[in-house]
């Protein structure tokens, strides 16, 4: 390009060319003269394009994961040469690694004290750290990890199976990863030049251990904010109360229902609505469910960051996370049409002591319509006795539906209908 710009401002034509040269010797010498020129600066211009690149990227391993509610990525590994299979979460909303505090009791793992604390939605907490361990993944070993320790309970009682860890920072960091969520494979290669697919978009967030996007949030107001890009998220945007408040983003007549989310440090309540539209790249949504919560350990450290993009919105497209080279790279999948859910029960659950016990239940929501109380163990929903929580929560997502919910309450068995609500 830089060649065909420098030959056109000349300002010579082929048939000028023939025209200039044709009779005249002093013509002729001066376009000689060009053209040597010309060819004279042709190495400076291919010099020019020289660039020392690193080898291709190659793959390492490729292996399944599994998704629970609201897109999660879960992955199996090992630690060190013990034999327990973990899950882990993969999670690009963490700046680093960690482990379970009851797993590395189990696996009796040596633990070094730290002054040293982390921040989430619902809490900050001093962590301690198991250092120099190895994390076994299918076809790779991934070596010297320091995993800072913290309590998972809330999200093995969320999700119904025990949450050993999670995986951030401390991998992506040395790998390129591919999630491929159509075929739900993670692809890791090594560091590298690497060419990507036809059919997305390449994304160049800014990256301090986390991933941070800039997108457009429409609704009554149009707006261009930061974003942390979060993998580990069950949900589609999470937003900031003061983020809200300063960009006027809802009208005052916007409806919103009260309802609860689980993070670092417990569960917090937060208003549920959804945004007119909501822009990732060239990407456009419309109608995004999105969460509103008071920002009081100011982990989006406003006005810097406005909240997050979780993955159920992510999950639409199969992504390439290259932390070395600042490159996202999102291709539109299978699931880029899905509808999100807009499902709203007020009804709030988890597993404790093998039960799925009802822990909450929200003031004028359709489960406190229904006669839900907080105490109640879920027996079946819809004659569906498996007491598997991920079936019971995805049959509750059918805005305007029925379900039929045997309980078990104070010694009795009872049969509660629940007419699950819209928020659109």
């Amino acid at each position: 390009m830089v060649l065909c710009n420098q030959i056109r401002s000349c300002k010579l034509s082929w048939p000028a060319i023939r025209l200039f040269t044709s009779g005249k010797p002093n013509r002729l010498r001066n376009c000689r003269l060009i053209l040597l020129l010309i060819l004279y600066t042709l190495p400076a211009f291919l010099r020019a394009q020289e660039e020392f690149v690193q080898p291709p990227a190659h793959l390492l391993t490729k292996f399944t994961f599994r998704q629970f509610s609201g897109g999660v990525i879960v992955i199996r590994g090992t630690l060190n040469n013990l034999k327990d299979s973990l899950n882990f979460i993969l999670d690009t909303g963490s700046g680093g690694i960690s482990l379970d505090s009851e797993t590395v009791v189990q696996l009796k793992l040596p633990v070094t004290l730290s002054d040293k604390t982390i921040r989430g939605i619902a809490g900050i907490r001093k962590v301690n750290f198991t250092n120099n361990n190895t994390l076994h993944l299918p076809g790779l070993a991934v070596d010297s990890l320091n995993f800072h320790i913290n309590d998972y309970d809330i999200l093995t009682s969320v999700y119904g199976e025990h949450i050993d860890g999670i995986v951030g920072f401390s991998f992506f960091s040395r790998y390129i990863v591919k999630i491929d969520y159509d075929s739900s494979l993670l692809y890791v290669y090594s560091k590298g030049s690497m060419k990507y697919p036809k059919g997305g978009s390449l994304l160049r967030p800014l990256l301090v251990n986390l991933l941070i996007q800039s997108a457009r949030i429409t609704d009554e107001e149009d707006r261009i904010a930061r974003f942390y890009f979060d993998t580990g998220a069950g949900l589609c945007l999470l937003l900031s109360q003061d983020f809200v408040a300063d960009s006027a983003l809802f009208s005052s007549r916007k409806t919103k229902v009260t309802t609860q989310v689980e993070g670092l440090g417990g569960k917090k309540q937060m208003e549920l609505t959804t945004v007119r539209s909501f822009k990732l790249g060239p990407y456009k949504f419309r109608r995004v469910p999105a969460y509103i919560f008071e920002d009081e350990f100011n982990v989006t450290s406003y006005p810097y960051l406005g909240g997050l993009i979780g993955n159920d919105l992510l999950r639409r497209f199969n992504v390439i996370l290259n932390y070395e080279k600042r490159d996202v790279y999102i291709m539109p999948n299978s699931h880029y049409r899905d509808l999100f859910d807009y499902s709203y029960t007020g009804l709030n659950f988890y597993v404790i002591n093998n039960d799925i016990t009802i822990t909450d239940v929200m003031k004028n929501s359709p489960a406190e319509k229904a006669g839900f109380q907080p105490d109640d163990i879920i027996m079946a929903v819809n004659n569906n006795f498996s007491k598997n929580i991920q079936a019971y929560k995805t049959a509750m997502q059918t805005p305007g539906e029925k379900i039929k919910v045997l309980i078990y309450r104070k010694g009795e068995p009872l049969v509660l209908t629940l007419k699950v609500k819209s928020i659109r």
